[in-house]
Formats: structure tokens, C-alpha cells, sequence
């Protein structure tokens, strides 16, 4: 959508500011009001957006005459009314509902000059944990100064996980930091973005993720595949990534035959002949060929003789299973992935 003013606009009167294309944009769409304007936004993309947010951030007061003569250009009608005085939270209110609140408040903090101050809350919230980690690998004066630069209430946070002699050099630090030129500052805060925010929101997501698999993990087979399914018709990239991270009793086939020894040896023998009833032979046979040899031939005899057992008590054998299988790998016990599979894991 271009923002350019139309080659025939007419000269401005005398003593009054011209308006830039962006600049009558702005105008237009704050006259129009937020329902209308919000169906219009929704055609541009981000750069015209964030032309059309810094113009109206700066636009001040456009008089009623010429607000009228734009009109009258751009669409040769318009309804009588007042002029314009507006701000920089009109744009923000005019953004809003259009963008989600991080895309706006990049927006706006490019645009009101406050991008410094914006990075420098959002790493005030970064972990005390993770923020000491990230700096005890820092030269101590880089160190001084991001925390200089954090809340106080961060700063303090992060000092008390240091060790108590880097602490105290950073204090003396802190209290004789002098002024950093703006380039330099561009350069940290660009490198802090990346290092710690992009980075603890790629974290928190594959925590949100892993927490999602383990929600469906202890579904039924049927209402896990349904949720997915279901899921995969919206969010098709979401239900393949908590699809590559469940495991159930049926991927304990495709585990190294050690790693099924090492699960297997935790099992009572009881549960193992529970979650064995139904499956094929083959499966049968990879989970028996794992077990000892007084194991296999008690779990062997009581496969052979022992009756049916109730549907509800199968699954949750299996489940079970699988859940050990899924400890056993977070404490770094077993590997679920056989080295045939790694190349596919993200």
C-alpha cells in the first residue's frame, strides 16, 4: 500500500505545514476512527506501519480546513467535524487489536526514541538464575555496565547469585562507569537482545512445548491422536513439534536394546506382562529379547496362562512404561532416540 502523497494535491495555503503522504495517512485514518482504520492497517505491512505510526506520533494539530481539503483530495467527500489533536497514544490505540502487544511496543519504542529504555525493562524481568550465568562470562566492566543500565531491584538480584569477589568489583565498577558513547550502546543492547531475551523466549517456548507433549502424553491413544489431529488443522507446525516430542509405549521399539534393558530392569514384572497383552509377536518378541533370561521366562509363562486382563489396566501398564521411559532420559539414564534418528531431531 503506498504512502506517497498523489501528484495532483493542490498547494497548501499560506502559513500552513504541507503534510507528507505518511503524514496525510495518518490524518485520514485517525478522522475515520479505529473501526474502519483497523480494517485498513490490516493491508499494510510493517515498514508502511511503522512510517505511518511515527507520522502520527508527530503530526501535532492538522486544522479542520485542511484536514478538509485531504479529504476532499483523497475521496472528494467527508463529513464536517473538528480538527485533530493527537498524540503518540493514538497511535498506540490505533495499533492495538491490529498487532500483538510486542510487535507494538517495538513499534512504538522506535518511534517515541524510548527503544534503549524498552530493552533495558525487558531484561529487568530475564532471570536472576540466567542473568548471573550470562555476565560471569563477561569482562567485568561489560558487566558494571548492563547492570547499571537494569532496575535496581534486577541488579540486586543478579549480584546476590555472583560469587562475592566479582560482586564487589563490579560495585566499584558500577559506582565509577562513565559515560558509554550511543554506538557502543547500540551494540550491547543489540547483542543483549540476541544473547538473552531471543534466546529466554526460544527457552520458555520448548518449556511450554515439553509441557504441552507431557499433557498429552498421559492421554489415551485415541484422544491423543484426535487432540493432534485437531490441533494440526490450525497449527500445523505446532501439533508436528509436540508430535516429535511425545513418547508412548509403542516408541519403546524403537529404542537401542540396551536402552530398553536399562527400562525394563526398573519394571515390575507384573506390569510388563500387563502391558505385553494385545501387542503383535514382533513387539512381543523386541521387549522379551531385552529381559533377562528369569524374567522372560516368567513373564513368558504368565502370557501363556494367565486370562484376560481389563482394557483400563493394559493402558495404564503401558503408560506407566512410557512415563519411566521419559524420566529415565530427562536424568540422562537412557537416550530415546537411536542414533538412526538423530539427524531428525530439532
Amino acid at each position: 500500500m503506498a504512502l506517497s502523497a498523489p501528484a495532483a494535491s493542490p498547494p497548501e495555503p499560506a502559513g500552513r505545514k504541507p503534510l507528507s503522504g505518511p503524514e496525510k495517512v495518518a490524518a485520514l485514518l485517525l478522522a475515520m476512527g479505529k473501526p474502519l482504520a483497523s480494517r485498513l492497517l490490516k493491508h499494510f505491512d510493517q515498514e508502511e506501519l511503522r512510517h505511518v505510526t511515527r507520522s502520527i506520533a508527530d503530526l501535532g494539530v492538522v486544522p479542520m480546513p485542511q484536514l478538509e481539503d485531504m479529504i476532499e483530495d483523497f475521496a472528494g467527500q467527508f463529513a464536517h467535524g473538528t480538527g485533530l489533536m493527537i498524540s503518540a497514544n493514538d497511535a498506540e490505540n490505533l495499533l492495538s487489536g491490529i498487532l500483538s502487544p510486542e510487535e507494538i511496543a517495538e513499534i512504538m519504542s522506535d518511534v517515541t526514541g524510548n527503544s534503549n529504555e524498552s530493552i533495558w525493562q525487558r531484561l529487568s524481568g530475564v532471570s536472576e538464575n540466567l542473568f548471573a550465568s550470562y555476565l560471569v562470562k563477561e569482562h567485568p566492566q561489560t558487566a558494571a555496565l548492563i547492570l547499571s543500565k537494569v532496575t535496581p531491584a534486577c541488579a540486586a538480584k543478579v549480584m546476590a547469585q555472583l560469587p562475592r569477589d566479582l560482586r564487589n568489583e563490579l560495585m566499584r565498577r558500577m559506582v565509577g562507569i562513565a559515560l558509554v558513547m550511543e554506538p557502543v550502546m547500540r551494540i550491547l543492547e543489540s547483542t543483549l537482545q540476541d544473547d538473552l531475551l531471543v534466546n529466554v523466549s526460544r527457552n520458555n517456548r520448548a518449556v511450554h512445548n515439553s509441557r504441552m507433549a507431557d499433557i498429552i502424553n498421559k492421554m489415551e491413544r485415541e484422544q491423543m491422536e484426535d487432540v493432534l489431529q485437531s490441533l494440526a488443522e490450525v497449527r500445523p507446525k505446532a501439533a508436528e513439534t509436540l508430535r516429535g516430542l511425545l513418547f508412548t509405549f509403542d516408541d519403546i521399539i524403537k529404542l537401542q536394546p540396551r536402552a530398553r534393558m536399562i527400562l525394563f530392569d526398573q519394571v515390575p514384572t507384573e506390569r510388563v506382562v500387563l502391558a505385553l497383552k494385545g501387542t503383535d509377536p514382533a513387539f512381543r518378541d523386541a521387549i522379551l529379547s531385552t529381559l533377562s533370561t528369569r524374567s522372560r521366562r516368567m513373564v513368558e509363562g504368565e502370557l501363556a496362562n494367565a486370562g484376560p486382563a481389563a482394557h483400563r489396566d493394559v493402558v495404564k501398564a503401558r503408560r506407566s512404561i512410557a512415563e519411566l521411559a521419559l524420566e529415565m532420559s530427562e536424568r540422562g539414564e537412557i537416550e530415546l532416540n537411536s542414533a538412526d534418528d538423530d539427524d531428525d531431531v530439532v
